[in-house]
């Protein structure tokens, strides 16, 4: 009964994913065949295979590119999905984002460039998670 499609990347479990805990700062260029996922600070490029997520409170400075990623920390630089890319209310994004579908949450700040490539319009959305 499990076999329904969840429509989040991080609504479905990942099998390893690499963690950058908070209170961690990570500099240089990453590799990542899995999941990665990002609560302290990284500044450097990286590819990664899986599904990334950056966390309320981390940061991120540098180049990403990733299949699909969820977006609630703070952003200096490129991302480029190509796949879904989803924006939490609580992200702060300096840069331009690229993706084939992007998903805004009402309250997050994007300055810079996003770009859609699939030619559908950006959706807007209100976060309903509990804080």
């Amino acid at each position: 009964m499990t076999d329904t499609p969840r429509r989040r990347a991080t609504d479905r479990a990942p099998s390893s994913p690499t963690f950058v805990g908070a209170g961690t700062t990570l500099t240089g260029n990453l590799a990542c065949e899995g999941d990665l996922i990002v609560g302290g600070v990284v500044i450097g490029d990286s590819t990664v295979q899986g599904a990334f997520t950056l966390s309320e409170g981390g940061r991120w400075e540098g180049r990403l590119q990733v299949k699909n990623a969820v977006i609630a920390g703070e952003w200096h630089g490129e991302i480029t999905a190509t796949e879904k890319l989803e924006i939490r209310k609580s992200a702060r994004i300096r840069g331009a984002v690229t993706a084939r579908s992007i998903a805004v949450a009402k309250g997050a700040v994007i300055d810079g460039e996003m770009s859609v490539t699939s030619g559908a319009p950006v959706v807007s959305y209100e976060e309903k998670r509990r804080e």
